[in-house]
């Protein structure tokens, strides 16, 4: 079953390469206000994940400017993950405002975010 998934995963990675979505072009001062927006969020993620690469396409789609955290075993994301966000799950959008963090799982959530919020 590993090899299975590592195998998957690696065409996956390598389709996402080839395949690359164009970006929204937005004015310099637009950009700006976007990143300074986008400043707040983590997406915790693992690289080969489908559903990961399906949230990364979208935040390259709307050229946004995220913290990509990779769940390692053992890691300080993983502890963060789990302790902080209450499972080990991935993708997961990391949304702090006002000292309080908001964690949304499920890749279709996290895109309707991502679009309401910066498109």
């Amino acid at each position: 079953m590993k090899v299975i998934r590592k195998l998957l995963g690696a065409i996956i990675l390598f389709l996402d390469k080839v395949f690359t979505p164009s970006s929204i072009n937005r004015s310099t001062e637009e950009q700006e206000v976007v990143d300074n927006a986008t400043k707040n969020l983590k997406l915790y993620q693992f690289k080969s994940c489908p559903f990961c690469v399906k949230v990364r396409r979208q935040i390259k789609r709307l050229n946004l400017n995220i913290e990509i955290v990779e769940v390692k075993p053992g890691t300080s994301s993983e502890t963060d993950l789990i302790n902080l966000g209450g499972k080990r799950k991935v993708p997961c959008l990391r949304i702090t405002k006002e000292n309080s963090d908001k964690w949304l799982y499920e890749s279709n959530d996290i895109i309707k975010y991502l679009e309401k919020e910066y498109f």
